[in-house]
């Protein structure tokens, strides 16, 4: 039997804790998810860049008034490969019989 694979892009946990922020909403501001997540403005950066090369996020720059506003969201693609993540971790996590020790 395989192991189940889960999206290894996805697993890492600050992208795991994004997509999961994105994917209880239409799009949010950088800053909202700075603030949601902990992360640093660099490390947010870093995630965001590696998700949006691998198609999950959508990232829009421009401006309200004169300030300048990054404007986040899943994209299909995203959303798709969230929820077969989703499943695939509670398959994992069902096939766990809860046997104690070895």
């Amino acid at each position: 039997m395989q192991p189940l694979e889960l999206d290894r892009v996805i697993h890492e946990p600050a992208r795991l804790q994004i997509m999961a922020q994105l994917y209880v909403v239409e799009e949010a501001d950088y800053l909202f998810l700075v603030r949601q997540t902990g992360l640093t403005w660099g490390n947010m950066s870093s995630h965001l860049s590696k998700l949006e090369a691998a198609g999950y996020v959508a990232i829009e720059k421009g401006y309200a008034g004169k300030k300048p506003q990054t404007i986040l969201r899943l994209t299909p693609e995203g959303r798709r490969a969230f929820d077969q993540y989703r499943q695939r971790l509670r398959d994992l996590l069902s096939s766990v019989t809860g046997t104690e020790g070895s």
